[in-house]
């Protein structure tokens, strides 16, 4: 027993800091558990199984209960220092943060996804054209085009899109038979599908789309003039007619050029329209206002006098800088008449709106002796009369076209700027940014014999050549074009065919010649020595013209083409669209001039200038 005894005292033992541990003395003590409990409660601790008597305080003192729940709530657990436990506490306390975290990333990144899929779904991204080329066949035709081919956003996708009048075959009721149609079609920009196409009464002389004020305000419109009787105003979005004149209003006459647009002056918020009709048995003209809101006449006839003969000129609406508005127009000649003495003479009456009250002096000077309300602005043989956008004034220069040469007038007096003498120009001066100094130049093309032709840019400040080459070309004229770039130059755009002894290709060794192939030339000014060989054409080229990608900073080259058959067999019409800058950097071929044989400019100098190039729309008309 002594034995035991002692293996109970030794494992009783603990360490100094807690205390000594007695089982025995616990046995034996007189204390009840209960009075044990008594006492930590009330000391907050024990030793060796009782409190020291200096501790004990009164149960019923308040002091004694505040230091009570004080010690309870501060006190450690039995076998842990006070800052351990302390800690443990702090430490589970945060436990919940990074589950916190980790549920808000998650929610953000949750909302993040849907905000995205909402916005690609519910807000569309523009197009982009990535219909760099294509070709549309349109079907036999019973004549060529009918009209200058006019682009205009139809389907508002912010590319513009082509409005082209031909002359189609028709199958008629009866079997076997084919009867023509003029016929209006608009195909889209983008890929050369057909948005919609009409069928006409008469041909046509213009469809105009850009730049109207008529109709209903914000519905884009085109303007549809006849060569008998016909003047209608269509929905550029689905070819609908909006509004027709009354051919009553040209029972004695038919019209004689394209509508023209004026600034509003019948006071409904909408521009208006003058025409300029022939007497079918005299030689006299006469303008009629139109509104252009409803397409009735404001008013009657106004007829004149004219002694010209030769190409009919005009009507082209011409505003001086103290704002007063005349109406150009001719027969091989210019001549001027005051809006204001049409309207007057129309509505007959002597007042007139506020937008008509300005008169120009210098021009008012130029009135015949008789005192006639026509003004001569310039006589013998005219081919063509453009208004052009002058840079240091705020009126619109004159250029007129003769088969002598060119004429450039100033705007505000009439008095020639320049004059250069030049034969046999067989086709409109382009006007476009070729030199440095912000003054419009102009490109014209001139036959020279032999079966060729001569290109030839003209300085738009001097009026004297800075460009020239001579290329073989038999076909039909056909306008150059041009087109601006963002840096304030423009690119020219002509046809011609190829010839070794004109143009020296990049590439070594001989190459083949193709008589019959017809190549669309691009200039740009910075390299004046060397052309790029766009693409090319076998079929005869009819008709042309340039649209502006505004999105993309880009342009594109409409060609309409028809194929070479016998007079009794009429030909296939075809247009395709070729984009420019595509067309630069994948097929164009790059050709220098004869009179370059050592040239200093690398191949890839000129690439890297022509892909930086962006394409912009900038009106060179006031």
């Amino acid at each position: 027993m002594l034995y035991y005894l002692s293996l109970s005292l030794s494992s009783g033992k603990k360490s100094p800091d807690l205390g000594e541990y007695d089982p025995l003395t616990q046995a034996d003590s007189d204390e009840s558990e209960d009075d044990l409990v008594l006492n930590i409660q009330k000391n907050g601790g024990v030793k060796n199984g009782k409190s020291p008597p200096e501790e004990v305080q009164d149960p019923d003192s308040d002091v004694e209960v505040g230091m009570t729940k004080q010690h309870t709530s501060e006190s450690a657990p039995e076998g842990y220092p006070a800052e351990a436990a302390g800690s443990l506490e702090q430490k589970a306390a945060p436990s919940l943060m990074p589950y916190l975290r980790t549920a808000v990333f998650l929610l953000t990144v949750v909302i993040s996804m849907i905000l995205v899929l909402v916005c690609a779904f519910l807000i569309p991204c523009p197009p982009r054209d990535l219909h760099n080329t294509w070709n549309r066949n349109l079907g036999q035709g019973a004549g060529g085009v009918l009209s200058p081919l006019e682009l205009c956003d139809v389907n508002g996708d912010g590319l513009p899109d082509i409005l082209i009048v031909f002359t189609a075959l028709m199958n008629a009721s009866v079997m076997g038979v084919s009867r023509p149609s003029v016929t209006v079609m608009a195909l889209s920009g983008m890929n050369g599908s057909n948005l919609w196409s009409i069928h006409l009464p008469e041909e046509t002389l213009s469809v105009q789309c850009k730049g109207l004020l008529l109709g209903a305000p914000a519905e884009p419109v085109c303007l549809v003039t006849g060569t008998s009787k016909l003047l209608s105003l269509l929905s550029a979005s689905t070819g609908k007619t909006i509004w027709t004149l009354n051919s009553i209003h040209l029972s004695n006459g038919i019209l004689a050029a394209p509508a023209a647009t004026l600034p509003d002056v019948d006071g409904d918020g909408v521009g208006d329209i003058v025409v300029l009709a022939l007497k079918e048995t005299q030689p006299d003209v006469f303008f009629i206002l139109v509104s252009g809101k409803t397409g009735t006449a404001l008013g009657g006839p106004v007829k004149y006098s004219t002694n010209g003969e030769g190409k009919v000129i005009g009507p082209q609406v011409h505003i001086t800088s103290q704002g007063a508005i005349y109406i150009l127009f001719g027969f091989g000649n210019v001549q001027a008449v005051a809006l204001r003495d049409i309207f007057t003479q129309a509505r007959n009456r002597d007042s007139f709106p506020a937008v008509l009250q300005q008169e120009e002096p210098e021009w008012e000077k130029r009135r015949s002796v008789n005192l006639s309300e026509l003004i001569d602005i310039y006589s013998g043989g005219v081919y063509f009369l453009q208004t052009m956008k002058a840079s240091d004034t705020n009126c619109s220069n004159l250029l007129i076209t003769t088969k002598d040469g060119l004429i450039l007038l100033r705007g505000q007096d009439l008095e020639p700027h320049w004059i250069l003498e030049m034969q046999n120009i067989s086709s409109q001066p382009v006007p476009g940014y070729f030199g440095t100094d912000k003054t419009l130049d102009f490109m014209l093309q001139a036959q020279t014999g032999d079966g060729k032709k001569k290109v030839v840019v003209i300085d738009g400040k001097s009026g004297l050549p800075v460009w020239n080459q001579e290329f073989p070309w038999q076909k039909q004229d056909l306008d150059a074009l041009s087109v601006m770039t963002l840096d304030k130059k423009s690119v020219f755009l002509f046809w011609a065919d190829e010839a070794q002894s004109v143009l020296q290709s990049l590439q070594p060794g001989p190459r083949t010649e193709h008589p019959g192939l017809h190549h669309l030339y691009l200039l740009h000014p910075v390299f004046p020595t060397v052309l790029l060989d766009l693409t090319n054409a076998t079929d005869k080229v009819i008709a042309s013209a340039v649209g502006i990608n505004d999105l993309q900073k880009d342009a594109f080259y409409i060609t309409v083409t028809t194929t070479a058959t016998s007079e009794k067999q009429p030909g296939f019409f075809s247009v395709s669209k070729l984009g420019l800058k595509w067309a630069m950097m994948t097929q164009g071929r790059m050709v220098w001039l004869k009179d370059n044989t050592t040239p200093k400019i690398s191949r890839g100098e000129v690439r890297r200038f022509l892909a930086r190039l962006k394409f912009v729309d900038f009106p060179h008309k006031l």
